[in-house]
């Protein structure tokens, strides 16, 4: 790498790399206005956690040795890029600038890619991805119902670029706001951009970017920081690896922007060590970045130094939270402390600290490349900007997404998500994680922003968005996300370490059927001393499940209690499993009865002992004419 020495160096670079690079985008095949031969294509393979874990590291590997074979190797290449969001259809392989996007790509599938599309220009129609709703293949992405309504601007590298080399980074505009900022802006026009953009913490807290750095800049001190927030701890979340995985460079110079702007040489990226790939990213970006001359001392010949260190976290959830996590980077226990002083004020090793997490950080270059105006016209009033969410659970679309604030849940859900498995009914998504809560169909149309989503009881989070359907129980929903912050827990302090046990011992009585009318009463007031009492935002949050299931499902508890049934039929103590006169005798239900309990002779009626079964269900899930009933 040749080290940049000045923001003329950079820019004369960003120049070639854009004109190196240019062929990639169908944007620019569009303003050349020619029709591309087979010369000069650049297949972009999807390498994010899930694609990678589906072989996509082989399927370039055989892509670049067939196109060898071929003898195309000189006018083709095949390399990784981050993950395009479509996880559901992952591996995809998408061939530029034919803008051809191919989806569920086995290594099998590589030497009909080179020898049909490469050679003979025909799109392969068996990859391309077919649009439920049209019963029709689409081969462009941009026309794919997955991505109409979505806006990338945290995302907006991720599935473009080559994550391992910097020159895409740059051709991208990478470290271009970074040499804006230290060239030409003073640390007061870049908090005050910021503060115009509306731009707030998309961790989960929704507090005012600006502001934040507002405060670490006015305390003065010998040694400031800046941490990037990267321990994502929800359930089925999974925004902050990809922009990791997909686009390393982002944060970094955002981070040195941060670092600029408040007067901080030094930042620290907390990441989750379960994140190997994330973490092997990082190291190479963070080394390109030094050989450049982009990280390190005198940054583009000025006299501003940054640098950036990794700090692994074992995986606690409550390491979320800013002061445990400063803990845990000391060296001590991730326990939270008392606030004030803020970590503003008084943070890691004492000294002034910004901590943001990896989202926001992902959008500022873009802000300072394209100005608060821009940025704050997208999104609603109090909430500008995009926010990018992780649909999960009982939905046909399974990925990432990127939305401007202000879309609703049901366009996420259904437009965006393609609707629920196997046509089964819509009837709750959980957003926020174990601090969030659940929304029923009938809130589908509220707009997604902080203020909206919290007066509904749940919360805008890190971005989790979990899908459930008919066959969710609400009550063992509560009980699991309970479990989650019972585990996770600190211990600290007793209105989180006691009262979500005891919590957790009501809500399972009420999945046993052992529970009465009083005890909803009791979860209700627990919930709310323990939301009240709590040191942090882990405590502070936990009963929100719990509080949000009681007040839009709160029949489904008292079916629980009063009627000893689980509607859903997930409960296993209230559930009965029944052989009825369909039964054929075939006895495949009594071999595979774990405990014996299914008694009757071949091609008669069979029995089970209720007394005996234990609810494993493996009846009912090897019975071939469906005469077994759960109930």
């Amino acid at each position: 790498m040749n080290k940049i020495n000045s923001f003329n160096d950079l820019t004369k670079s960003h120049e070639d790399f854009a004109q190196l690079l240019k062929l990639r985008k169908f944007s620019h095949e569009q303003e050349l206005g020619v029709e591309h031969t087979r010369c000069n294509r650049e297949i972009l393979v999807c390498s994010g956690t899930g694609c990678h874990s589906a072989d996509s590291a082989l399927i370039i590997d055989k892509l670049n040795s067939n196109i060898n074979e071929a003898g195309l190797s000189n006018e083709v290449k095949a390399h990784i890029t981050g993950c395009f969001g479509f996880c559901e259809k992952g591996p995809i392989v998408k061939i530029d600038p034919d803008n051809v996007f191919y989806v569920q790509v086995k290594p099998e599938d590589v030497e009909e890619i080179v020898q049909e599309h490469l050679l003979k220009g025909n799109v392969i129609e068996r990859l391309l991805y077919e649009e439920p709703t049209l019963k029709q293949k689409v081969k462009r992405q941009d026309e794919m119902s997955f991505y109409k309504k979505q806006y990338r601007i945290a995302l907006r590298n991720c599935g473009l670029i080559n994550p391992e080399d910097i020159r895409e980074s740059i051709a991208e505009e990478g470290y271009m706001a970074l040499g804006k900022v230290i060239t030409t802006m003073s640390q007061e026009d870049i908090i005050k951009l910021i503060s115009d953009s509306g731009l707030r913490g998309r961790g989960g807290g929704g507090f005012p970017t600006g502001t934040k750095w507002s405060f670490a800049k006015k305390y003065q001190a010998d040694q400031k920081y800046i941490i990037c927030n990267a321990d994502e701890g929800d359930p089925g979340a999974f925004m902050d690896r990809s922009i990791l995985e997909g686009d390393p460079h982002s944060v970094l110079e955002a981070m040195a922007i941060a670092g600029y702007a408040i007067g901080a040489s030094t930042g620290f990226i907390y990441i989750r060590a379960e994140y190997p790939l994330a973490i092997d990213r990082l190291k190479i970006a963070i080394n390109q970045a030094r050989e450049c001359g982009l990280l390190g001392k005198d940054i583009l010949g000025t006299n501003f130094s940054f640098d950036v260190h990794l700090k692994y976290g074992a995986g606690a959830f409550v390491c979320g939270e800013e002061t445990a996590l400063i803990n845990s980077i000391e060296g001590y226990r991730g326990e939270p402390v008392n606030k004030p002083p803020f970590p503003a004020q008084s943070g890691l090793w004492d000294k002034p600290t910004s901590v943001n997490n990896v989202e926001t950080f992902a959008l500022i270059p873009a802000i300072i490349n394209k100005g608060a105006l821009w940025f704050s016209s997208i999104g609603t009033k109090t909430s500008k900007g995009t926010k990018v969410f992780a649909l999960a659970g009982k939905i046909n679309n399974v990925g990432l997404v990127e939305v401007p604030m202000g879309t609703t849940l049901r366009e996420i859900i259904f437009d965006i998500g393609g609707g629920i498995k196997d046509g089964r009914e819509f009837k709750a998504v959980q957003t926020g994680g174990p601090s969030g809560g659940c929304i029923p169909a009938s809130l589908l149309d509220t707009p997604i922003d902080y203020e909206s989503l919290n007066s509904i009881g749940s919360m805008m989070g890190s971005g989790g968005m979990i899908v459930m359907d008919e066959d969710n129980c609400m009550v063992d929903i509560a009980k699991f996300y309970l479990q989650f912050t019972l585990e996770e827990s600190c211990g600290k302090c007793t209105p989180c370490r006691i009262g979500n046990t005891r919590l957790y011992e009501i809500v399972d009585k009420i999945t046993k059927g052992k529970a009465t009318e009083q005890d909803i009463v009791n979860l209700k007031e627990l919930g709310q001393i323990i939301k009240d009492t709590s040191l942090c935002g882990l405590g502070q949050t936990s009963p929100n499940p719990i509080l949000s299931n009681l007040r839009y499902f709160e029949d489904e508890f008292n079916a629980h209690i009063k009627d000893k049934h689980c509607p859903a039929g997930v409960c296993k103590d209230l559930l009965m499993y029944e052989i009825t006169d369909k039964c054929i005798g075939c006895t495949r239900c009594a071999k595979i009865c774990p405990v014996t309990c299914i008694k009757g002779k071949v091609k008669e009626l069979h029995v089970i002992d209720q007394n005996r079964c234990i609810k494993c269900g493996s009846c009912f899930e090897a019975c071939p004419v469906d005469a077994i009933i759960r109930k």
